[in-house]
């Protein structure tokens, strides 16, 4: 992919998921990354593995201060941003309940993390990006395009990432900062719970997805180093579902 090998990125979620998968691909393009998770252990371990041109950051991303200190951290060690991929999100299952039983704490928890945390990234990332332009990929989810009859406070965050990065596309575009949101589909990620592995509930999730699987987080990642990339250059304030197909149903 064009526009990567040699340019620092910063990913939050960096340790496990799509937001490590998505690292282990940036560096296989030749690229720098900022890692930055609250997961020490998982993210010595992931540093270790991808080499010196991962430098880690722990970071809750749910707290202002925390953001701000790792951003600015990553472009001094990076010698600046190019692009972040704000992958960091919990699914809170206190959060499965119908809506009118569901605890506030949970409620307001998962949009701390899921919405709050992409809020404070693009925020103090936005200000690195613009000095030579650069491009902003959010992970939000299908629920935060249909909805998924579950999860309400899950729902509301990622409704709320798709909306925040159509705004920062307008906003920013004309300075050379593009913004675009994926909307993954079912895919299978430490969140998850290992829901995945049991045979049933994969059957019912594979029941609406056209392509008959559930995605690796190796899809999710590619699509979102393509976005960083100077192949996606004229895409901009773009929700693109990686979901097998499963939205078109």
């Amino acid at each position: 992919m064009r526009g990567l090998d040699g340019h620092p990125f910063l990913v939050t979620g960096a340790a496990s998921g799509i937001g490590r998968a998505t690292c282990e691909r940036l560096l296989t393009e030749g690229a720098a990354v900022a890692l930055v998770d609250r997961n020490r252990e998982l993210l010595d371990e992931l540093a270790g593995k991808l080499g010196s041109r991962a430098v880690p950051f722990v970071a809750d991303v749910s707290q202002e201060r925390d953001v701000r200190s790792a951003v600015d951290g990553a472009a001094s060690a990076l010698g600046g941003l190019r692009g972040v991929v704000t992958s960091a999100g919990i699914f809170d299952f206190g959060d499965l309940r119908p809506f009118a039983e569901v605890e506030a704490d949970a409620f307001c928890r998962t949009l701390a993390v899921n919405l709050h945390g992409t809020f404070f990234a693009v925020k103090y990332a936005l200000p690195h990006l613009l000095q030579a332009g650069g491009s902003i990929v959010t992970i939000a989810s299908t629920a935060g395009l249909r909805g998924h009859g579950f999860g309400a406070g899950y729902t509301a965050s990622k409704g709320g990432v798709v909306a925040l990065t159509r705004l920062v596309a307008f906003q920013y575009g004309g300075q050379k900062v593009r913004a675009n949101c994926i909307c993954p589909g079912a895919t299978d990620t430490p969140m998850s719970g290992g829901a995945f592995a049991d045979p049933e509930m994969q059957q019912r999730i594979t029941r609406g997805v056209p392509l008959g699987r559930i995605a690796t987080p190796d899809e999710i990642g590619n699509a979102a180093c393509y976005l960083l990339s100077d192949d996606a250059s004229y895409v901009n304030g773009q929700v693109i579902a990686v979901d097998g197909g499963a939205t078109v149903m």
